[in-house]
């Protein structure tokens, strides 16, 4: 954990700092005999990375499909506030970080480290550390998604790359957009049994005439019984786990 940490510190840091060959210091003090514009530039641009970086970074890992498959079951169980968001993206989280783990060793095995031992440079550690993303977002993008980002880059003439090096400003729209659709994929397997358990509470009250009785009342304890008895938590889990490439 403590590795995946750094791990995310040094990816969010390093494109700030490919940006000149200067130290932290460096880019936030200002120069003596330097421009003052360029070290504005710098500073901007170092900060902007470190506020956009975590949310490149959710979106190019495994975080999304997690997120949305739990909040579905959340939805189909009537639970409103149980359990609670810290706990479901939390447990995205950790679940993001479980399955990354590989990607994460790669891309400080090959990018990080060789350059906290200044064996690389930072363009080309910036280069390493995304290549095990990249690999990871190839084997879990559809082909139609990706396609689709293909046509429309060629249409505003962008740059696509090639068969084994796809461009980051196609793969990552094309990488998120499979992951929303597997996520409600796998949503929609999951509400299923509970929307059948409503209609079938539904239907019995309806018969007994217990118009003004809300039937989601009475199926909501039927439904966390069914869901804990089938061990719920244990199969979601490992389904999700098990659906990446």
């Amino acid at each position: 954990m403590i590795r995946l940490i750094l791990l995310l510190i040094a990816m969010m840091a390093i494109p700030g700092l490919a940006l000149a060959q200067q130290s932290p210091a460096d880019l936030l003090n200002l120069p003596v005999d330097g421009s003052a514009a360029a070290w504005i530039i710098r500073t901007f641009g170092l900060l902007t990375v470190l506020s956009v970086a975590p949310g490149i970074l959710i979106m190019v890992t495994s975080f999304p499909r997690f997120v949305i498959a739990f909040s579905i079951l959340r939805s189909g169980m009537g639970l409103a506030t149980a359990p609670p968001n810290l706990i479901l993206i939390s447990m995205a989280l950790f679940m993001t970080f479980y399955v990354m783990a590989p990607t994460f060793d790669r891309a400080w095995n090959e990018g990080v480290q060789p350059l906290l031992e200044n064996q690389i440079q930072e363009a080309e550690a910036v280069q390493r550390i995304a290549e095990p993303f990249r690999a990871f977002m190839s084997v879990n993008t559809r082909d139609k998604d990706l396609a689709l980002f293909v046509d429309l880059a060629r249409e505003r003439n962008q740059t696509v790359g090639t068969a084994e090096a796809i461009d980051y400003r196609v793969l990552i729209p094309a990488f998120m957009l499979s992951e929303i659709r597997r996520g409600f994929e796998i949503g929609f397997l999951i509400i299923l049994p509970f929307l059948v358990i409503d209609m079938v509470v539904a239907a019995i009250t309806m018969a007994m005439g217990m118009m003004m009785l809300p039937p989601t009342s009475i199926s909501l304890p039927f439904k966390i019984l069914f869901f804990v008895l089938i061990d719920g938590w244990n199969l979601l889990v490992g389904s999700l786990v098990r659906s990446f490439g």
